[in-house]
């Protein structure tokens, strides 16, 4: 894509992601995420009037004169948007594809934080990390955010996301607000690396999907290509037997999405690629 029309492009989605989150979203997130951990700040001798509970009986102990702990709440938090840039979101059978919907997701997340003056960072997964951005501030920072997600192209099209959960939890020491943005149409098993980085971290699933994913319609002898693995199959969808195989594999990858996040304690998103995410989030938020 040539600098004029992808700067057309990013300035696009700028002016529609925002006006989302200075209108709609900011005051959410903020009720949602904000404030909601303490963080320590110092130790220091005990006062008349503080809770006895705050006693740090270690250094007491140590200098034999009572010390409290002292907490603030946290003010700054850092969110980080986990993007899954594999071969399958790149379809779509309605106005725009699954990745143009996680696009505008993960900037208008990108900007609420901001208002908040929280700090962004970016991952782009597929079967591996293609692209790690650290978490900073402002509206520059942004925008490289978004530019990487209208333009970058993976050098695989499988999906991992128990890479992707282990690449996080190695490198975000600090408690952060997570969305991980997918399909999550995947084969690997990622219960165990979820469970870790959700004791740690505030972990959100969006999984952004295309009505024609859910069902094999009736339409002949079809040759049909794997958007991950780029094989090439010949299916009979005249045959039923294939067409409720295909649903009943389907079913049951969403159903262990839904059931393996909330056995975690995470939360999660569903929105289809023609359905108002809009409302979806702030149905999230709120219910928060």
């Amino acid at each position: 894509m040539e600098t004029k029309d992808l700067l057309k492009k990013v300035r696009k989605i700028e002016i529609k992601t925002r006006r989302l989150s200075d209108h709609i979203f900011s005051g959410e997130y903020h009720t949602s995420f904000k404030g909601r951990g303490m963080t320590f700040s110092e130790v220091r001798q005990y006062q008349y009037g503080d809770d006895i509970r705050s006693i740090d009986w270690n250094v007491t102990a140590r200098y034999n004169d009572a010390h409290v702990k002292v907490f603030e709440e946290e003010r700054e938090l850092t969110l980080m948007l986990m993007v899954d840039v594999s071969g399958s979101e790149s379809f779509g059978t309605k106005n725009q594809l699954k990745s143009e919907i996680v696009t505008e997701i993960a900037a208008t997340m990108a900007f609420s934080a901001t208002q908040n003056n929280d700090k962004i960072g970016l991952i782009l997964f597929s079967d591996t990390v293609e692209l790690y951005i650290p978490p900073k501030k402002g509206k520059s920072h942004v925008l490289r955010i978004i530019r990487e997600l209208i333009e970058f192209q993976p050098k695989s099209k499988k999906t991992d996301i128990t890479q992707a959960l282990k690449f996080l939890s190695g490198t975000q020491k600090k408690k952060a607000i997570v969305f991980m943005i997918s399909d999550f149409i995947v084969s690997d098993d990622y219960e165990k690396t979820l469970k870790i980085a959700s004791k740690k971290h505030d972990i959100t699933g969006v999984r952004v999907y295309d009505i024609r994913e859910e069902k094999m319609l009736n339409i002949g002898i079809v040759e049909m290509q794997d958007a991950e693995t780029g094989e090439i199959l010949v299916v009979d969808t005249t045959s039923k037997s294939t067409r409720m195989n295909y649903e009943k594999q389907y079913i049951e990858k969403v159903d262990f999405f839904k059931n393996i996040f909330s056995k975690c304690g995470s939360g999660t998103i569903n929105t289809r690629v023609d359905e108002s995410y809009v409302k979806k989030l702030l149905g999230y938020f709120k219910s928060r």
